[in-house]
Parts: C-alpha cells; sequence; structure tokens
C-alpha cells in the first residue's frame, strides 16, 4: 500500500508515549511539560514519512483470509469449501477457568471459539485473519542508522514504523467490512476503527484471551505470508520485521476482549493433548508443567 493511503489511517497518540511524552494526539502538543518536544518529535516523524513516501525505500504490505468456519469446543475448525468438508486447519483456544461471583460482569467463562457458529446451530460461519507489515525493507533502514551513529533517527524510524503496521491493519479491516463484508450500516472513519466503533472484534495471538504465540503459525500456513509479503516469524513466534501486526476477525454481536487468567493443569494438558504437544512443549508455550 502507498503511505500517502496510509497517513490517513495513522493513530498518533502511541506515538507519543515511546518518547515518554503526555497525551494523545493533537492533546500532547498543548502540555505545558513536553507539549514543545511533542510537536517537535511529531514534525520530525512527518519529514520522514515525507521522505519515504516519495524514494519509497519501505513499503508497507499485508495480506487478510476469509474462511468457512465452525466451532468445535474450544476451538475453531477452518475449511477450504463453502460446503465444509476439506478441512484446511484448527485455531486452538483456551477457555477463562475463574469462579466468577454474583457481583462479576459477566457470568460466562469465554473462549474465543464462543463466537463462531457450530455445526448443530445450523448457521453458517467464517473467520477471518491478516498480517500486515510497515515493510520488509524497515530493519535494514534502521540498522543503516544505527551503524551511522545517529541513535535518534532509528528510533524515530521504528516509531514511525509502528505507527505504519498499525494503519495497514486499520486499512485492511476498513476494507473488509466496507467492500468484502458489506457492513454499509456502519458510519466508518478512521477514528471509529481507532475507537472500535464496530460490531465484532480483532484480538491476536499474543492477547490476555489468546496469550498462546505459536497460533500464529496457523495465520502464516492459511496465507501464505511469508511467500506472498515476506514477513517471517522466528523460533519463539516473534514477528520479522519489528513493525507487523497479525490476528483475526470476529464478527459475532456478542464478541468481547477478556482476559484469560490463569491456566490450570487440567486445560493446560488437554490443550497440549489437542495440539499434539508433549509435556516439555506444554511447558515451554503455557508455563504449566504436570505435577
Amino acid at each position: 500500500m502507498p503511505i500517502a493511503e496510509l497517513r490517513k489511517f495513522i493513530d498518533w497518540s502511541p506515538f507519543f508515549r515511546i518518547w515518554g511524552l503526555m497525551g494523545g494526539y493533537p492533546d500532547a502538543f498543548d502540555y505545558p511539560e513536553g507539549g514543545e518536544e511533542a510537536r517537535k518529535v511529531w514534525n520530525d516523524a512527518q519529514v520522514v514519512l515525507d521522505e519515504l513516501e516519495q524514494n519509497h525505500k519501505l513499503n508497507p504490505s499485508g495480506i487478510l483470509g476469509i474462511f468457512p468456519a465452525e466451532r468445535v469446543g474450544d476451538d475453531v475448525v477452518l475449511f477450504a469449501d463453502e460446503e465444509r468438508t476439506q478441512t484446511i486447519g484448527t485455531a486452538y483456544g483456551l477457555r477463562q477457568q475463574t469462579e466468577r461471583g454474583k457481583n462479576s460482569k459477566s457470568q460466562f467463562n469465554f473462549a474465543l471459539s464462543d463466537f463462531i457458529a457450530d455445526r448443530e446451530s445450523v448457521k453458517k460461519d467464517w473467520m477471518g485473519m491478516f498480517a500486515v507489515c510497515a515493510g520488509i525493507e524497515e530493519m535494514d533502514l534502521v540498522e543503516g542508522y544505527k551503524v551511522a551513529g545517529d541513535d535518534y533517527n532509528a528510533i524515530l524510524l521504528q516509531a514511525v514504523g509502528d505507527r505504519l503496521a498499525e494503519a495497514m491493519a486499520e486499512y485492511l479491516h476498513f476494507e473488509l467490512r466496507t467492500r468484502i463484508w458489506g457492513y454499509t450500516q456502519e458510519e466508518f472513519n478512521n477514528q471509529g476503527l481507532i475507537n472500535e466503533n464496530y460490531v465484532g472484534i480483532r484480538p491476536a495471538p499474543g492477547y490476555p484471551s489468546c496469550p498462546e504465540h505459536t497460533e500464529k503459525a496457523l495465520i502464516w500456513d492459511l496465507l501464505e505470508v511469508e511467500q506472498r509479503i515476506g514477513m517471517k516469524l522466528t523460533e519463539s513466534y516473534a514477528m520479522w520485521p519489528a513493525a507487523s501486526v497479525c490476528g483475526w476477525y470476529f464478527t459475532h454481536p456478542a464478541s468481547n476482549y477478556f482476559t484469560l487468567g490463569r491456566i490450570d493443569e487440567d486445560q493446560a494438558q488437554d490443550y497440549a493433548n489437542r495440539k499434539g504437544w508433549d509435556e516439555r512443549e506444554m511447558m515451554k508455550w503455557l508455563g504449566v508443567a504436570m505435577k
């Protein structure tokens, strides 16, 4: 995607936190302490974006896919065809186990799979997923500044890259909702996306609702992320380049973000069995060992 297009989707508020500055955008400019510095780094970021827009040394990219899906217990099974006969992968899930008190906001123990219809419901459902990055050239550009001893511009470029990656995620989500899924009743703009004024959620492996990072592998496999746009997963399932975002799309009206909480031994063992893990892998990725 051209940087000129993505600039309209940038949320600048997190940018100031990187520099330890108070306030979001544009309020940060008006703070008695740090306001002048906030405007300086923001102006410098605009210069960086202008240069990147003109020289094309950084090329943001992304990919999304939508797959027929069914809930099976705490998991979501994905299919290659609308008849749901050819399984192509499973997104494994974990469920909240904390006891709910009378004063709890919710009496339910959620898993992300709850937001996908099961076969018995006779309703057909789909699950989306995506991966985006600010550009696979990012790390080389940052390293170039570091080698030259220019730490400020190295940090500035990384901060701008983070904003571009998030903007790419917002752009894809906008396209998905307005042009593919056709949520024509929603009045959409960038601030609406940032404020999450829409039906559904966009969680990711590593979120409090799914703290287990190996689930990124399914996204990479089904979308052919590395082959198509060059993004990679490390052995620890960190994304490369650093300015990258991935996740899932859920459209159920009742879907919500939640915190999984403690993972007890029984659930960890069940999850490990579903994923075909031995105890060593279970301890590595969930931090839970059998007694």
